[in-house]
């Protein structure tokens, strides 16, 4: 299974990489692909982490308002929707299969990461002009990012407390879980 999963996102985003990077759209979904085929193939928690917080918190958002200059019959469509929800997917099964699951310093190695990628992105989009992961302006979709602030710097800071807010959200649920568990052991 980690194999058809892995191939599947393989083979689909060297198609969607030869695509796409004629246009320059290249977001945080697809290093998130990357990390869930690392994570898929290693199971190591550390990758699971990154695949868990990036592939939900943004690919969900993706599938939910993707930003896409082309539609349906477009293969770029279909490469789009596969990739995305073959993630969703694989966090899916290694939760399920695997066991793996976030743990309370999650957040912070995973935000910790995210800023590593801010810090490139931004350099990047800084010197192509590029929009990659919607750092210097807001998507042309409708997305959750229309809601923030139209001033540039406020814009990114309310990016970081909106990711973090997500992460957090994201954890809750193992948060609660661990805590019912213990108060059960200890009752």
């Amino acid at each position: 299974m980690v194999g058809a999963f892995s191939l599947t996102l393989v083979l689909n985003y060297l198609v969607y990489l030869r695509l796409v990077r004629q246009s320059g759209a290249v977001q945080l979904c697809d290093w998130a692909m990357v990390v869930i085929i690392i994570a898929m193939w290693t199971r190591r928690p550390g990758w699971f982490e990154v695949a868990y917080f990036w592939g939900i918190g943004g690919t969900v958002q993706a599938v939910m308002t993707p930003n896409l200059p082309y539609g349906f019959p477009d293969f770029r469509f279909f490469s789009f929707f596969v990739s995305h929800c073959v993630i969703i997917m694989g966090v899916i099964f290694l939760m399920l299969v695997h066991h793996l699951r976030p743990r309370p310093f999650s957040i912070i190695r995973v935000f910790a990461w995210t800023e590593v990628y801010f810090i490139i992105t931004l350099a990047a989009d800084k010197i192509t002009g590029v929009n990659y992961g919607f750092l210097l302006h807001k998507p042309e979709a409708k997305t959750l990012l229309n809601i923030l602030s139209d001033n540039h710097p406020l814009y990114l800071f309310e990016m970081h407390v909106l990711a973090l807010a997500f992460f957090v959200v994201l954890y809750l649920p193992f948060a609660i879980y661990d805590f019912a568990r213990r108060k059960t052991k200890y009752a």
